[in-house]
Parts: C-alpha cells; sequence; structure tokens
C-alpha cells in the first residue's frame, strides 16, 4: 500500500472484524483483548498496539441489545403465557432473570462488534498507521 492510496472499506473484511469483535477481541490481529473490564474499551491492543480510543461505539450497543433482547423475549413471553399459564410472579422471576441474563451477555459483545465494525470501515479515525 503506497503513502497516496486511500484506503476503501473492502480493505479490511467487515465480517471477519466484526466476528472478532463479537467474541471480544481485536479487530486487526484477532488475539488481544478489545475489552477492559465489562464495558470499556481499551486505548489500544496489548498485541499488535492498533488503538481503539476514537471509537465512537455510544448507546449503539445499548439499543442493539434492547432490540435483540426484545424481539426474542416477548414471543417466548407470549408463548409461555398461552402454553403453561404459569403463575404472574413465577412468569416475571424466569422472564426477569432471562432477559438480564442475556442482556449481560450480549452488551459487552455488541459493544465489540460495533467498534470492529468501525475499525473495518474507517470510521471516526480509524485510519492505517502510514496514511495522512
Amino acid at each position: 500500500m503506497t503513502a497516496s492510496h486511500v484506503p476503501d472499506a473492502t480493505d479490511r473484511d467487515t465480517l471477519r472484524a466484526t466476528w472478532k469483535g463479537f467474541r471480544r477481541r481485536c479487530p486487526n490481529c484477532g488475539s488481544g483483548p478489545l475489552l477492559k473490564g465489562f464495558l470499556q474499551v481499551r486505548d489500544h491492543c496489548p498485541v499488535c498496539s492498533e488503538e481503539f480510543h476514537h471509537h465512537r461505539a455510544d448507546d449503539g450497543p445499548a439499543y442493539l441489545t434492547i432490540l435483540i433482547v426484545g424481539h426474542l423475549m416477548a414471543p417466548l413471553l407470549l408463548v409461555a403465557f398461552t402454553t403453561f399459564r404459569p403463575e404472574p410472579l413465577v412468569l416475571f422471576t424466569i422472564f426477569m432473570i432471562g432477559t438480564v441474563g442475556l442482556s449481560l451477555y450480549l452488551l459487552p459483545r455488541l459493544k465489540g462488534a460495533l467498534v470492529a465494525f468501525q475499525w473495518a470501515r474507517y470510521m471516526h479515525g480509524f485510519q492505517p498507521r502510514h496514511a495522512a
């Protein structure tokens, strides 16, 4: 890649990078951890030194989590209620645990996927090191 080369979205495999991000790994090397703690994105990869400090995940992972969990749990709630007719407190307890558990599982993974997607598409300052 020459210094005058302008990168486009095809230079990085978006699907592969997003999958690495979903696994909470560096989208560049795939082995370094992307997140520090539960949701905090590292400033850079400890393995390949790729920078992540300029990501703009903001509220996107939370919205995606709500969208996915809502679309999974709402039909399950309807099916469970109409099929089994459990006591309301039992139904509430089961679905509360399921909703919170699924949300806690998906939130960091979707944040990693969103940061990796931004990296793969050169969004928000994710430019190659040698590009000016």
